[in-house]
């Protein structure tokens, strides 16, 4: 789970700044500019990425971004470091306008892209010092990062052609946040990590928050995003489906229960929060969601020799917010005279 000592708990209650705030932010494409899946075409042609997009990422927290594929989490981060320009609505990275202050924001943040690019001909050293540079920053990190992501002194000398796929994401993490940014916007970070190393980058984003610094966290490991987020927003085609905190999500999932009983099964028709019963020779499963007191109380006092309670994870309350917003989402006849109106 995220990182809940004292100090991040005084920084998540107490007055926050935005370190990322957008309000109406907005990115059409051209269709034959981006292809995409239907959903995104725009009754005029164009295609929507990203759709009044409202979102505040506080400083200090680590903040998950989630999407599947073509859901606008790429076009979300390339708008805020000004790579992209917004159609409509505005973006701020601490403080500053993604449009006007773009090269600057670039400058105070770290960033790894998802499937990091890398120059074969350059050492790991070398790609350092470069993107070191780029960021006009001294690297103060880098002796902590390399040592905590074991890439030693031989292997920096290398060049990066010889590197296998974990090595050159190790190199990414370390280019990412090796001038200590002031925020650092991760894209699929442990890509590539064996589960050491994995371990290692979130001990690593435990020590960034603890230091005040803020992490805009995009992954399609919804596990990691459960141990190392405070909040997360959750967007369908460039729209926000749901924006809360970890334990709010989680609170509000269906848990799967299975029980087995000697003797008479317990009545749950109409205790609240209680779906899906199916009893079966002494054997009861059902779905309980949000508060578990009124579940417990009704199965209190029976004969009960086996019970299991599958705790909530992120990856089945996203899957429900998709499934909802997939049923609430208006056919396109009803879009197009929205549009029209």
């Amino acid at each position: 789970m995220a990182n809940y000592n004292a100090g991040a708990m005084t920084r998540r209650y107490a007055p926050l700044v935005a370190a990322i705030e957008t309000v109406g932010l907005t990115k059409h494409y051209g269709r034959r500019a981006l292809p995409v899946h239907p959903p995104f075409v725009h009754p005029t042609g164009l295609v929507r990425a990203l759709d009044d997009l409202t979102i505040d990422v506080r400083e200090g927290e680590v903040f998950g971004f989630l999407g599947p594929n073509g859901a606008g989490k790429s076009t979300m981060i390339r708008t805020l470091l000004g790579f992209l320009h917004p159609t409509a609505g505005r973006a701020q990275v601490l403080g500053l306008d993604v449009v006007r202050k773009s090269v600057e924001i670039r400058r105070r943040v770290g960033y790894l892209p998802g499937g990091v690019a890398l120059h074969d001909s350059l050492s790991g050293e070398d790609q350092l010092d470069y993107m070191a540079a780029l960021s006009s920053r001294p690297p103060v990190r880098r002796a902590d990062l390399t040592d905590r992501l074991e890439l030693p002194e031989r292997t920096l000398k290398r060049r990066v052609r010889d590197y296998s796929r974990g090595m050159r994401q190790k190199i990414g993490i370390v280019q990412a946040l090796q001038h200590d940014p002031e925020l650092a916007i991760l894209d699929e970070p442990t890509e590539g990590l064996d589960p050491l190393m994995q371990r290692a980058f979130y001990e690593i984003l435990d020590d960034l928050q603890a230091a005040g610094r803020t992490v805009f966290f995009s992954s399609h490991v919804l596990s990691e995003v459960e141990r190392v987020c405070d909040r997360v927003a959750i967007i369908r085609s460039g729209r926000l489906v749901a924006l809360e905190e970890i334990d709010t999500l989680l609170a509000h999932r269906k848990r799967d229960v299975e029980m087995r009983v000697a003797g008479g099964l317990p009545v749950l028709a109409g205790v609240p929060g209680v779906t899906a019963i199916v009893e079966m020779d002494g054997r009861l499963t059902c779905h309980v969601e949000g508060d578990m007191g009124p579940f417990m109380r009704a199965i209190a006092g029976f004969p009960i020799t086996d019970l299991t309670i599958e705790p909530a994870h992120l990856e089945e309350a996203f899957l429900e917010y998709y499934e909802d917003a997939e049923a609430n989402a208006p056919g396109p006849a009803v879009a197009r005279q929205r549009e029209a109106g």
